[in-house]
Formats: C-alpha cells, structure tokens, sequence
C-alpha cells in the first residue's frame, strides 16, 4: 500500500489522497472475484492489480496530467475529489455494510510450539516481500524502469533525451494504484472493509511514507514493517483500540528527528 503511493509521489511529486479509495476498490474486486468466480483472493490479486492498473493510468492521463505542474492545493483538490466519487460509487453499488472476503487461508494456522502463525497474515507479508522486490528490479533493471528513475529525478533532462514523459506518469500513477489494488485483494480475507475505509487507509498510508521517507521505496518498506509493529505492541501492551496511539507516536518521534523521514532526502 505505502510502496504505490509513495512511488506516485516520488515521480510527479502528486499526493494522491484517493489512494486509500483504490485500496478499497481492490478490496470489492477481490469480493467479486470470490463470490460470482469463486477466485481466491490470494490468486486473483493479480486481476485487482491489473484492473487497478488501467484505472490509474487513466485518471493519470485524463486529469493529473493537466494540473501535474499546477500548485499543490489544486492537486490536493482534484485527488480528493476522486476519492470522495470512488468512495460513493462503491456505497452505491455495494452498500454501506461491511463485508469480508472468505478464503480457505483465512482459518489456517500453524502452531509452533505455545505460539500460533495466521497462515493468511503470513502469505500476505511473503507476497508484499516479494512483490516489492519486483518493483526494485523493474526500476533499476529496465528500461522503462529506468525512464521512470530519470522522469523523477529530471523530468526536463529526461524530456530533452528523447523520453515520453507523459507516458511515463501514466505507467507510474498506474503501477502505484496496481500495487494498491494487489494489497487491497491481499488484505480482503483479514480486514473487513466498508466504502468509508478508504479515509483511514488514507491515513495509514500517509503515516509510512512520512516515517520513511516521501518518494523513498525502502523507506515504504521499512516503515510500513514499523508502522505494524508499533501498532502490534501498541494493542498488546495498551488496548486494541489505542495501538495507532503508537504509531503516530513513533511518527512524531521520528519528524522530531528526522524532519525528511528514515531515507528521505533533506531539502537543499
């Protein structure tokens, strides 16, 4: 979740607010799949990222493409108006209740001895390991991959060596919202979700890329694998109802170190 959106960021500097809303989008694909194809989400997650994909590259090119260079108020605007359209599209559709999606996963567990494994919480991690993995080799070992790194670093230089950079921000807002969508589907069988879960995941999301950098992708990583462990010990050592109190905790603590985040960059 954090890895996409702070790979939009890092490319066009865009805060995409309506990330959370994708999030959420991959969530009700993943349902769909389950429930009229009996896909399991932890096979079909690469439809919702595929089909998230196109979506992303879409809005990028039909309306972040017009205001990429626009003041940041008027891009905050415009992505929370999507997500504000995503999110009642999906009360709509699918209503306000929230659902869950079943899995055979979702029951298992390994004993290892007094502890127990969530068979499901562990697949995810594996697959969000290896999935971000393939987004390191992809942009450092392609060459889209590598117009991508250049668009970032200078869109201008990139532009003047040839480099279609408008095609460029439309594959990376769509690999950002494919990776969204992926760990929509991946987390569907664990968290239940409703259309208003989009604001919170928002937030979360928000809340990683600052610890760990904005536009960092190890910074994503790395803060996200905080985030959930401060959040874990927060539940047991507080209530469950209080372990963002850690989180955010931890976020303050590290801006009043760290003002960029763990990897990100200190304004020049």
């Amino acid at each position: 979740m954090a890895v996409g959106l702070t790979l939009i960021f890092g490319v066009m500097r865009v805060v995409n607010f309506a990330h959370g809303d994708m999030m959420v989008w991959g969530m009700y694909l993943a349902y769909v799949l389950s429930t009229r194809a009996g896909l399991d989400p932890y096979l079909g997650f690469a439809l919702c990222a595929a089909a998230l994909f196109v979506f992303g590259a879409a809005v990028q090119r039909g309306l972040v493409d017009r205001i990429v260079d626009a003041p940041h108020e008027m891009q905050i605007l415009l992505m929370l108006g999507v997500a504000l359209v995503m999110e009642n599209v999906a009360l709509l559709v699918f209503g306000p209740e929230p659902i869950r999606v079943r899995s055979p996963l979702g029951a298992a567990t390994w004993y290892l001895g007094p502890l127990y494994v969530d068979v499901a919480r562990l697949v995810t991690f594996g697959v969000a390991i290896v999935l971000t993995a393939a987004l390191w080799v992809f942009l450092y070992r392609t060459d889209l991959g590598r117009q991508i790194r250049a668009a970032a670093d200078n869109p201008y230089g990139a532009l003047v060596i040839g480099t279609d950079v408008r095609r460029v921000y439309a594959a990376a807002f769509g690999i950002g919202a494919a990776c969204v969508g992926a760990a929509g589907a991946l987390v569907s069988p664990i968290l239940p979700f409703q259309p208003s879960t989009g604001l919170s995941l928002s937030v979360t999301s928000f809340n990683i890329v600052i610890i760990g950098g904005m536009g960092s992708l190890p910074g994503a990583f790395v803060g996200g694998v905080l985030v959930s462990v401060a959040e874990s010990l927060g539940a047991v050592f507080l209530k469950p109802s209080l372990k963002e109190l850690a989180s955010f905790s931890l976020l303050i603590l590290i801006l009043i170190v760290r003002p960029a985040g763990l990897f990100g960059r200190r304004a020049s």
